[in-house]
């Protein structure tokens, strides 16, 4: 195999790379080749908002202090933060309509006007619904539930007041937003008025932008994200640690390959309920298959594997590849990270690509829109279109043989449980390992990949070297792919990779040091965990207190800006890797690598460098500790089970 460690550190992907290279087939890594990004669009000193430009303002060249200007006069200060705000509002939209599809479904299914979905989680649907203030006594499952899906499609159409899920946050929380005035209203409100304010000119002050900027941020994180993540649990259970597999190697040969690609579980979810259908079964027989193979990419695969065990085929720059195999019958896509590059490589084998979202389509794909009142039944048909499809298969079929086992579904209701136990359901082991110094801090790494950094390398760099000192990983999205890939998410990965303090609590609760905990926007579950840290007692009383940070080291999207946003705005020191879209403006840089940390008690930071990233962290981490007097030494105790059942 080519060591090509410029393309990427994972095998499965160079050996793909390298068939596509050969048969001529245009993916993103030639495409990156051909394409240079341009060097003041990525400084994001460049205004397309009106017609009078494009207005480019470059950074002055050394020894020259020109005041540059737009047409209309605007400096480069409000230009940066505009753009900056725009790529939150639409990370924030992006996030959120994905949230009012699961909350339209989730009370069409409450309506009993669904095709194949339930309410699995009851308890929680109960926890829940207290939280929205609804009263559950003598009420049935099917009230309670159609109460709950119109309170929350409520919180996107609110003008005042504020969102639910914002008293979730710890009080003092809440009120730094207060007092800064950014508490979300309607999670829409926030999403137009970003709109409004940044049209050609209206508000232009950079930090009286940036401030609705934040609003606009918290109202994913603490709302359309939050929303999404436990709407999903209560229809399609909550996730438990289950034992999964991932990368290219999980496709076979002699099956029929089915690869669910995008963000929404919902068809995925009924993909799997399709495959046990004995008429899709015999019709599978039929076709001299062995079987249907289901397997997700990107978000949605992180989604099926926490609930089904569903295999990983990859995450986001190996969404090409998995069609290069030839081995791929049908790939469904929905909305978000879905490259257009995937036709043409489709034309290229025998592989169906069909879009299902009325939100997206791509040129020259089929297009089967899912509705959840006939969801079962387009899964059928979708399955019947990939298994008549298998005899068409082409001679040039090649399946890499990587492959490697993770334990996934580490949602902050089972944290709870793993750590105190069914009775006594506490995070009071985490905080006390914690303070005796066992473990040092807690680190969320999420995010995408980036073609502009070799694939993967970014994440398992940063990871082991907060591992290695101690430092416990909570991860989401393609980061937590990646981490499966490279054997982090297996508690054999503690003694190997792990500092001897994590490397102890995490052998004795039985887990991996990095805990996978879901999509983009299961980063709702970090914020949850982290609050729950704060509630426990003996870490401060804010997030903003915790020895915690948080980093995507390979960002790609306008997602993850406004997940990075709303960390940021919660309290949490938050490093981004790559690039980094306002180094045009000196003055807005600086509001937020250095004001926001007296404003909000977090702050961005950029740092390209994934082990110079993780040490930023745990100094960062290192100092909270000092902070909280932790810095000196103490007894250090290691919770075992009989000490857990002890514990008042």
């Amino acid at each position: 195999m080519p060591e090509d460690k410029t393309r990427s550190i994972d095998g499965a992907t160079i050996e793909l790379f390298n068939k596509a290279q050969k048969e001529n087939i245009s993916t993103v890594f030639s495409r990156a080749d051909d394409m240079k990004p341009c060097p003041i669009g990525v400084e994001e000193s460049c205004c397309k908002i009106c017609s009078m430009g494009p207005c480019r303002l470059p950074r002055s060249k050394k020894g020259e202090h020109k005041d540059k200007r737009g047409v209309c006069g605007a400096s480069i200060d409000t230009i940066v933060a505009r753009n900056f705000a725009r790529k939150v509002a639409a990370g924030t939209a992006s996030h959120s309509d994905h949230a009012r599809e699961v909350v339209e479904t989730f009370l069409k299914t409450a309506r009993g006007e669904t095709q194949g979905f339930a309410i699995k989680d009851e308890i929680k649907l109960f926890e829940v619904a207290l939280d929205f203030g609804i009263e559950v006594e003598g009420k049935d499952v099917r009230e309670i539930a159609i109460e709950l899906g119109e309170k929350a499609f409520k919180e996107f159409g609110k003008q005042h007041g504020e969102l639910v899920y914002v008293k979730k946050a710890p009080l003092k929380r809440q009120e730094i937003w207060k007092r800064l005035g950014v508490t979300p209203r309607g999670i829409d409100r926030e999403i137009v008025e970003i709109m409004h304010r940044t049209h050609m000119g209206v508000d232009q002050d950079y930090r009286h932008i940036l401030l609705q900027t934040m609003r606009c941020a918290l109202a994913d994180g603490w709302g359309g994200s939050m929303i999404s993540t436990d709407l999903q649990d209560i229809m399609f259970g909550t996730p438990v640690p289950v034992l999964g597999s991932i990368n290219l190697g999980v496709l076979k040969e002699d099956h029929v390959n089915v690869i669910v690609h995008g963000h929404e579980p919902l068809l995925p979810e009924m993909l799997v309920v399709a495959i046990r259908d004995p008429e899709i079964k015999a019709l599978t027989e039929k076709s001299g298959a062995v079987g249907i193979n289901l397997a997700g990419m990107c978000c949605s695969a992180n989604e099926v594997l926490m609930r089904h065990g569903i295999p990983c085929a990859g995450n986001f720059l190996q969404q090409e590849l998995a069609l290069v195999t030839g081995a791929v019958e049908l790939m469904t896509v929905d909305v978000q990270c879905q490259m257009q590059g995937l036709q043409s490589v489709a034309e290229c084998f025998h592989t169906k690509l069909i879009s299902t979202s009325d939100r997206a389509k791509i040129e020259g794909a089929e297009h089967i829109e899912f509705h959840p009142e006939n969801g079962l039944d387009t899964a059928k048909r979708i399955l019947r279109m990939a298994v008549e499809n298998y005899p068409n298969r082409r001679h040039n079929v090649y399946i890499p043989s990587y492959s490697q086992d993770m334990v996934a579904g580490f949602s902050h209701e089972t944290i709870n449980y793993l750590l105190g136990g069914i009775f006594r359901a506490s995070y009071k082991p985490l905080n006390e390992n914690i303070i005796n110094g066992r473990i040092r801090g807690v680190a969320g790494v999420v995010g995408c990949n980036n073609i502009r950094m070799p694939h993967d390398v970014g994440h398992i760099t940063m990871i082991k070297e907060l591992i290695k000192n101690d430092v416990i990983v909570l991860t989401t999205g393609c980061a937590a792919m990646a981490c499966g890939k490279a054997g982090l998410l297996t508690p054999e990965a503690a003694r190997e990779f792990s500092g001897s303090g994590l490397a102890e609590v995490c052998e004795a609760v039985g887990i991996p040091p990095v805990l996978h905990m879901g999509s983009c926007v299961d980063n709702s579950r970090i914020l949850i965990a982290a609050t729950a840290m704060v509630k426990e007692g003996g870490l401060g009383d804010d997030i903003s207190d915790l020895p915690a940070a948080g980093a995507a080291p390979e960002w790609m999207s306008e997602k993850a800006i406004a997940i990075g946003q709303y960390f940021v705005g919660s309290g949490v020191f938050t490093v981004f890797g790559t690039t980094w879209p306002t180094l045009g403006s000196d003055k807005v840089t600086g509001h937020l690598f250095n004001d926001y940390k007296e404003l909000y008690k977090g702050m961005w930071a950029f740092e390209p460098d994934p082990v110079k990233a993780a040490h930023l962290m745990i100094e960062h981490i290192d100092s909270k500790r000092k902070a909280l007097g932790l810095d000196k030494a103490r007894e250090r105790v290691l919770f075992d089970m009989a000490m857990r059942r002890a514990m008042a």
